[in-house]
């Protein structure tokens, strides 16, 4: 059994003040696989007491010496990412394929904000006077679990790169993945109290973090009532505020789209992560004169989703991350069928063979009406609703019928008829014709999704203040 016992504060590993201990449960069996040693208020202080002290020296280094730690910390990243993947499989559940991805973006993460930061200006003229974007100063990052040193390295390689300094608050759940994300950084060699991690409760740690005084900015991705939270307590201290909350994405398939190609699609990629994914396409929008086929098809390639060991390669849906979310998505299922939905694929209780994981099964649900829970509630399982429609305008309308606005998705022959639905759709992001990531673009929700963007420019600019110099 693996004990995690140790906080990273001020470049050190040491023993936090906080004794309450969280127990580690394997997804996949819930067999205990370890403890880890949560951090208190006391070790949130020093955390960002740390950053704090190191912040004016951090904020005067240069674009060049930004872009050394950034390369140090990718370097130091890149050479543990076997054991990256390894850890979040055993630890999370997600499926290989998946954490293999996952990891790969985390690396990239410190690439692409170098190539973002290479091309930045932070320093420039306005009308007739001098702007100076300047690093807002110390960064409180907390993060979930569904995909931990993801969030972590993006997040942080953005903070470096506008010369802020940063208290890391991951998931209790993802202390494996954050102890050897913890090493990584410390082998990166970066400036001590720029970097500091304390696992801990949200109500604890990350309630410290945001009323903190002394914190600057909170970067918070995760649910929606959780982030309001947050937003309320930030304000009285006046943080600046990025949230990346949740999202019931449309996944609009247009009559002219290749349906035995993109119906298959849109299936798998509502599974994506497991179904434990802020974008995933779960409200699947199609022609109702084509609903009798699509039904076919979705029937037909849910059968083909393997749900099952995640270390397995031919593995596409792994187990729920723990208990309490298998049973919220249990929940859903069965008020789905209350409401009056078609169950089409899957169902409740646990698939043949897995009943000691967290297992659920691939489940579609067809003939759902757009005012139904399971079509405006975020599960956050493997589970997709298909939504028909009459006309194209009414699939606009049903795919902002809804209270978030993280991701959308358009399958179209016409590019330029696929784009013009895409101008109407109150989204953050959305992908034409694939499922795709694109760094160097913002991301983030409309409505209640989130506030703010990351990635790009538009990221690093919410991790800096605007002066403007007259005369």
């Amino acid at each position: 059994m693996k004990k995690f016992t140790q906080v990273y504060i001020n470049g050190q590993f040491i023993t936090p003040h906080g004794t309450e201990v969280f127990d580690l449960i394997n997804p996949t069996n819930n067999q205990k696989t370890g403890e880890v040693v949560l951090g208190d208020e006391i070790d949130t202080r020093a955390a960002i007491a740390a950053a704090k002290a190191a912040f004016p020296a951090f904020a005067q280094t240069t674009k060049a010496e930004r872009i050394a730690y950034l390369e140090a910390l990718g370097e130091a990243v890149s050479k543990r990412e076997e054991a990256l993947v390894q850890v979040m499989v055993e630890e999370y559940g997600s499926s290989l394929a998946f954490c293999k991805m996952s990891v790969g973006f985390t690396i990239n993460s410190f690439r692409s904000t170098i190539n973002t930061l290479k091309d930045f200006d932070f320093e420039k003229p306005v009308g007739h006077s001098k702007l100076r974007l300047e690093p807002v100063g110390v960064v409180g990052i907390i993060t979930p679990w569904n995909a931990s040193n993801g969030f972590i390295c993006h997040k942080l390689a953005t903070a470096i790169a506008a010369g802020c300094t940063t208290v890391i608050k991951p998931s209790e759940l993802s202390a494996g993945q954050t102890q050897l994300i913890m090493e990584c950084f410390h082998e990166a060699g970066i400036p001590a109290g720029v970097i500091n991690i304390v696992n801990g409760l949200g109500g604890v740690v990350g309630a410290e973090i945001t009323r903190h005084p002394d914190v600057a900015k909170i970067s918070f991705t995760g649910s929606t009532a959780v982030g309001k939270m947050i937003a309320k307590s930030a304000v009285d201290t006046m943080k600046r505020v990025t949230l990346e909350l949740g999202g019931k994405s449309p996944n609009i398939i247009l009559d002219d789209a290749d349906f035995a190609t993109v119906i298959p699609q849109a299936v798998f990629g509502a599974y994506m992560n497991n179904g434990q994914a802020c974008i995933a396409p779960t409200r699947l929008l199609v022609p109702a004169d084509r609903l009798q086929e699509v039904n076919n098809i979705a029937a037909a390639a849910a059968a083909q989703v393997k749900v099952g060991n995640p270390m397995d390669e031919s593995t596409n849906v792994g187990p729920m991350v723990n208990q309490k979310q298998y049973q919220r998505v249990q929940d859903y299922i069965r008020l789905g069928q209350s409401e009056g939905a078609t169950l089409l694929a899957g169902g409740e209780g646990k698939p043949e063979g897995l009943e000691a994981g967290n297992f659920v099964k691939a489940t579609i649900f067809t003939n759902v009406r757009n005012d139904m829970r399971i079509a405006q509630e975020e599960i956050f399982g493997p589970v997709l609703s298909i939504i028909p429609y009459h006309s194209e305008e009414e699939a606009i309308a049903i795919a902002n019928d809804t209270t978030y606005g993280l991701a959308a998705y358009i399958s179209s022959a016409d590019q330029q008829r696929a784009e013009r639905v895409a101008s109407r759709i109150a989204a953050g992001r959305i992908c034409i014709n694939k499922f795709t990531h694109d760094p160097a673009a913002p991301f983030g929700g409309f409505k209640q999704s989130g506030i703010g963007r990351e990635y790009g420019v538009y990221g690093l600019e919410a991790y800096l203040e605007p002066k403007a110099i007259l005369g």
